[in-house]
């Protein structure tokens, strides 16, 4: 009795163990898809800064503003 009660206990246990490693594993796999999809986001956020950049420096300019005069007159 006492050995069969001993195999039961370590079948669940192993039963267990393995369950606890397939969710590592999804867990792993989840958080390196994150880190993918961050950095593309980090990429697209930094390409966007730049052309905002790029639209200031062309609105600031001072040619702009004296074409938007003349178009104003």
């Amino acid at each position: 009795m006492v050995i069969v009660l001993v195999s039961v206990i370590f079948g669940v246990l192993y039963e267990m163990y393995k369950k606890h490693l397939q969710f590592k594993a999804k867990t792993l796999k989840y958080n390196q898809q994150n880190d993918e999809q961050s950095n593309e986001l980090k990429q697209q956020v930094a390409q966007l800064t730049e052309r905002v950049q790029v639209l200031e420096k062309i609105v600031t300019d001072e040619g702009y503003q004296v074409q938007k005069d003349i178009n104003n007159l």
